[in-house]
């Protein structure tokens, strides 16, 4: 198998490689000056199967035509297989037509990957599985929570409290408590469908006194977890974290949850940040390993 990291994902690309031992193909990239991408293939991968390694998130219109760039080349030069590795899956959250007339955005950027050649995707805590199985092309979607899970455990909050955002995220703060071992529960939210805005039920919560963490797949602007520990804080948490596997922190986000009483942010490398400390490079090359990559 061959590893192209993509402009997004440079770092990550690598360290997936270096975990498989498998060859690199660099990619030559670089923007002109009316803000279109120019992408080159420095190496050969013609009868190989090739692993395009390129998360999407902000800037993600770049990053999605950058990708869609790397396939159809890839597809041009003939590659055996072509495998799409996106960590965040960008267009994800809008995964079915909630109001007439909506786009179904999931469903047409994967439409373009599979015309691009692309025969697989594996991604990171998609916000709908369940969706990207009935789609064209074959979509594996890891968690990456007990690997976030684990890095609270190592930092001392073995018997923490897992907590996640509404009901149906529950499941999330049940896979991390097999982690953590300080049972599980979740704040109940409800969203408005027009504005998007989601409002915090005051459901209780069992962290009097305790060390909690919530976790989540996406935190962008931030509200919604704001609202989340402040809630958890006004149940007289001892300390409140938040795990994230893809941290947009859009803006002030990141202060503004500080601020509402959280006590640290983590969030893994699927997008760059300075709170990506926690990798998925093992997670991915493991799911590689198993499409037919070799150590």
């Amino acid at each position: 198998m061959i590893v192209v990291p993509g402009p997004s994902s440079q770092k990550l690309g690598y360290k997936i490689a270096e975990l498989l031992k498998q060859k690199i193909i660099p990619i030559e990239f670089k923007r002109f000056p009316d803000g279109e991408s120019y992408i080159r293939f420095e190496g050969e991968v013609g009868n190989k199967d090739v692993a395009l390694v390129q998360t999407t998130g902000p800037p993600q219109d770049e990053h999605l035509v950058q990708l869609l760039l790397m396939a159809d080349t890839a597809k041009t030069l003939k590659a055996k297989t072509i495998t799409a590795v996106v960590p965040y899956f960008a267009y994800a959250r809008q995964d079915q037509r909630f109001r007439l007339g909506e786009a179904f955005s999931v469903k047409t950027i994967v439409t373009l990957l599979q015309t691009c050649g692309v025969g697989k995707i594996l991604t990171v805590n998609s916000h709908n599985p369940a969706v990207l199985g009935t789609l064209q092309v074959p979509v594996e979607d890891l968690s990456a929570i007990p690997l976030l899970a684990e890095h609270f455990q190592k930092r001392g909050f073995d018997g923490a409290c897992s907590l996640a955002l509404g009901k149906k995220g529950l499941a999330t703060a049940v896979e991390a408590d097999g982690v953590l071992g300080g049972g599980s529960d979740y704040i109940s939210t409800q969203r408005d469908r027009v504005t998007g805005k989601v409002m915090i039920e005051e459901k209780p919560l069992p962290v009097k006194g305790r060390d909690v963490v919530i976790f989540d797949d996406i935190i962008s602007s931030g509200g919604t977890m704001m609202k989340a520990v402040a809630w958890t804080r006004k149940q007289n948490a001892r300390t409140v974290h938040v795990a994230c596997v893809h941290p947009l922190l859009v803006g002030d986000a990141e202060d503004k949850i500080l601020q509402c009483g959280a006590e640290s942010i983590v969030g893994t490398d699927s997008v760059s940040s300075h709170i990506s400390v926690v990798s998925v490079a093992p997670l991915i090359a493991e799911a590689l390993i198993t499409r037919g990559a070799k150590k």
